[in-house]
C-alpha cells in the first residue's frame, strides 16, 4: 500500500503532486516543517498544508481542485441587493490577524479548527513577509467578514473565512475577486470543494489542469509586500459596478 512520503527536513523539495495518494484524496508528504520558504515552495506547486492540533504535519494536492474563476464569480440576487444597499466599506491587509483569528474561531458546523497555534504563527510570519493577505468587511467599526491566503505569482490560494453578519464573507470573496481580476489574475485557488463553495460559484478543475495553471501563474513577479492602498474601492456598493 502506498503511503505519503516522508520529507527531508533538511531541505525543501517536495514529491510530484501527482504522486498524491487517493485515498485520502490528495495526500502528498508528511514532516518538513511551516517555514516560509517550505510554505511558499508549497504553493508554488499546487501544494498546501491541512493538518489538526496533535498531527503531524501534512501536505495535500486533492484532485480535482476547487478555484474560482475571478471574472466569473457568481453573486446571488440577495447579496447584490444587499450590497446596492449597504454601508459596508472594504479593505484589505488592515486586519490579518484579526481576520485569521475570527477563521479560526469554533463554528457550529464544525468539530474543530485546522487553524492550529502553529499555522497562524507561519501565515502571520508569511503575512510579515508580504506573501499573505487579508479581505475585509465592516460595518462601521465592526469586522462583520473576512479571508485570507497566500499570493504566490499571479495565483492567489485562499486559506479561510468567515462571516460575522448575513453576506460578510462573501464580500470579503467579491472584493478579492475583483481586485484580482482587475490586476489579471485568473483564480483563487479554494483546495477543496463543499456545497457552500459551489453555491458560490467555486468549480472543479482535474489536478492536471489546475497545476497547468499553476506552472504558467505561480512564476511570474507577482506583487509582494502589503496590499493595503491596492484596493480601488472603499465602498462594498461598488462591488456591484461592472469591473472595468
Amino acid at each position: 500500500m502506498r503511503r505519503p512520503v516522508l520529507l527531508d527536513p533538511r531541505r525543501l523539495d517536495f514529491p510530484p503532486p501527482e504522486h498524491a495518494l487517493r485515498e485520502p484524496d490528495g495526500l502528498l508528504a508528511v514532516g518538513g516543517d511551516l517555514s516560509p520558504q517550505r510554505l511558499l515552495a508549497a504553493y508554488r506547486l499546487g501544494i498546501f498544508p491541512w493538518f489538526g492540533e496533535g498531527d503531524p504535519i501534512l501536505w495535500w494536492s486533492p484532485d480535482p481542485r476547487c478555484v474560482f474563476r475571478t471574472e466569473a464569480l457568481h453573486v446571488p440576487r440577495r447579496l447584490a441587493r444587499n450590497l446596492r444597499h449597504s454601508r459596508w466599506t472594504l479593505s484589505i491587509d488592515s486586519a490579518f490577524a484579526r481576520v485569521i483569528d475570527a477563521c479560526a474561531a469554533p463554528r457550529a458546523d464544525a468539530a474543530g479548527t485546522w487553524i492550529t497555534a502553529a499555522m497562524r504563527a507561519a501565515y502571520l510570519h508569511l503575512h510579515e513577509l508580504g506573501h499573505a493577505h487579508s479581505f475585509e468587511v465592516w460595518e462601521d467599526t465592526r469586522l462583520i467578514g473576512g479571508m485570507y491566503g497566500v499570493a504566490v505569482g499571479e495565483l492567489f490560494a485562499g486559506e479561510s473565512m468567515f462571516s460575522a453578519a448575513s453576506g460578510g464573507s462573501r464580500t470579503a470573496l467579491l472584493a478579492a475577486a475583483r481586485l484580482l481580476a482587475r490586476w489579471g489574475w485568473p483564480l483563487i485557488d479554494a483546495q477543496v470543494a463543499n456545497p457552500h463553495l459551489l453555491r458560490m460559484g467555486a468549480i472543479e478543475l482535474p489536478r492536471p489542469a489546475f497545476l497547468d495553471h499553476v506552472a504558467t501563474l505561480a512564476v511570474r513577479a507577482g506583487r509582494p509586500g502589503c496590499w493595503s492602498a491596492a484596493l480601488p474601492w472603499r465602498d462594498a456598493r461598488d462591488l456591484m459596478v461592472t469591473p472595468g
